[in-house]
């Protein structure tokens, strides 16, 4: 596609997903005068995630199963660039594809809903809590031991609906997709980072194109929030240093603040029952080094019986 007056994104179909895809056709309109409304458009393309939303994601070939249809049309040219969600994408780049650029980065935190209960600490003992991630079951479970923790799968609504149907107590969501669909009036809680630290990557919208396209990687060059970008470089490098994947139960967040990075991070058994941490910081410059450097050290914490699957 070497006609640049027209641009196709290729996204999921879910709302969230064409949320997002929307979000970065406006800010494509705004940076770059050359386009208006009709001349991006977005296709929707169906993913295994989206099509086996009854298992676990780990059970149907981890993280790139949202990603992977999506990845096809970019190399075969039938799609300008990709919008993902950025904690979707797998910790290693599919050959002749990139993430130069992201969108600044929405609220990281994870939040509490419930149909009954103003509060995580106010849910009765064996209540039913649902959450589709190893990383915040282990932390649920090191916050109370007495809650029923339960995967679940599904979009952000099909979750509330469940929620609605009394099939859960309480579930636990990302706090920028439900932003980013104005659902913040079903939230009844926000964790802190120190109660739960975020996936790597969450509320980061990552955009994804071809390394040899060079007109896109410009227009997509206007649109990059270079502070969002320095932090997921830190905290897709941790990810990288202990060969993570959609199974292993780790947090992490980096904050940039006067060109230097922090980054903390939080690593759990297979089990879910002991939790590592650390943290450094450093000089932007030096993003990548922080994050394999403190992936490192959270494997020498773990132990040589750790593994990078879960539970």
């Amino acid at each position: 596609m070497t006609d640049k007056k027209k641009i196709i994104i290729g996204s999921r179909g879910s709302k969230l997903s064409l949320a997002y895809s929307n979000h970065v056709k406006k800010l494509l309109i705004k940076f770059n005068p050359q386009f208006d409304a009709n001349s991006i458009e977005i296709k929707t393309i169906k993913t295994s995630g989206d099509i086996f939303q009854n298992k676990r994601i780990s059970d149907i070939g981890g993280k790139g199963v949202f990603c992977k249809q999506i990845e096809e049309e970019l190399l075969e040219s039938k799609i300008d660039l990709a919008v993902h969600s950025l904690k979707d994408l797998p910790t290693i780049m599919t050959d002749g594809l990139c993430v130069n650029a992201v969108v600044k980065r929405n609220d990281p935190r994870d939040a509490f809903l419930s149909h009954s209960n103003k509060s995580f600490n106010q849910l009765k003992p064996q209540s039913k809590i649902g959450t589709s991630s190893f990383r915040r079951q282990a932390q649920l479970n090191l916050l109370r031991d007495d809650l029923k923790v339960i995967p679940m799968r599904g979009n952000i609504d099909t979750r509330i609906r469940k929620l609605k149907d009394k099939e859960f107590d309480a579930i636990v969501l990302s706090l920028a997709g439900i932003k980013m669909l104005n659902l913040k009036n079903e939230v009844k809680e926000i964790f802190t980072t120190r109660q739960m630290l975020p996936a790597i990557g969450q509320g980061a919208i990552a955009l994804q194109c071809k390394k040899n396209d060079q007109k896109i990687l410009d227009i997509l060059e206007k649109v990059n929030d270079k502070e969002t970008y320095y932090c997921i470089q830190v905290e897709r490098a941790l990810l990288e240093a202990i060969g993570g994947d959609c199974d292993t139960a780790i947090g992490g967040l980096a904050i940039l603040s006067n060109n230097k990075i922090s980054l903390k991070s939080e690593l759990f058994s297979n089990d879910g029952k002991k939790k590592f941490e650390y943290e450094s910081s450093g000089h932007l410059k030096e993003a990548k080094e922080i994050g394999y450097r403190v992936g490192k050290e959270l494997l020498k914490k773990a132990g040589p019986n750790f593994e990078t699957k879960g539970n």
